[in-house]
């Protein structure tokens, strides 16, 4: 294990150092292309704040109206059903939008049922087994101009239910409900 920890030290710096001297060696002007690049970083990261801040108010209003609440009550019974705590619904719907909201979300759960419990696991699980699919596509579709992404959204959503679903799965398996 000690060789891993030090192997993880040491492997970002290597990788910079060693392009560095490999940009030099093939006479490639290093810091004017890291600044180029910057540029090129600062200009984009502009480009794609109406996006953010247009999923964030989405994220506001989908919250505050009490759509959330609504939907959970809604599904209230399904859930106690099969298993599923209600607690968790909320993390599962948040997760494709915004990665902050669910990681609070998921730090909210662990500091109310603890690390070892099984929503703290299962909350722990599904943020590591979904993505930001939300996110994702309105930033990087947006910053590079690609406007129709209907496929990519069904692949991303499916993904995310499946990486829910394997999330509860697995949790219930090794954890017990």
């Amino acid at each position: 294990m000690e060789w891993i920890t030090i192997i993880s030290l040491w492997l970002i710096p290597f990788l910079i150092g060693f392009i560095l001297l490999y940009g030099t060696y093939k006479k490639v002007p290093t810091y004017e292309t890291f600044v180029e690049g910057a540029k090129e970083g600062f200009g984009m990261a502009i480009s794609i704040i109406p996006y953010l801040v247009g999923m964030l108010v989405a994220i506001s209003v989908f919250r505050a109206s009490g759509a959330m609440d609504f939907f959970i009550e809604l599904l209230k019974p399904v859930l106690q059903l099969v298993g599923i705590p209600t607690e968790i619904v909320p993390l599962a719907l948040i997760r494709p939008i915004s990665g902050t909201g669910a990681l609070g979300m998921t730090s909210d759960l662990i500091a109310t049922y603890g690390p070892d419990s099984f929503i703290g696991r299962l909350a722990s699980t599904m943020q590591g087994s979904t993505d930001t699919t939300f996110y994702v596509l309105t930033v990087y579709f947006g910053a590079v101009g690609i406007k129709k992404m209907g496929d990519a959204l069904k692949v991303g959503l499916l993904a995310d239910v499946v990486g829910i679903v394997a999330a509860i799965v697995v949790c219930t398996l090794v954890f017990g409900g």
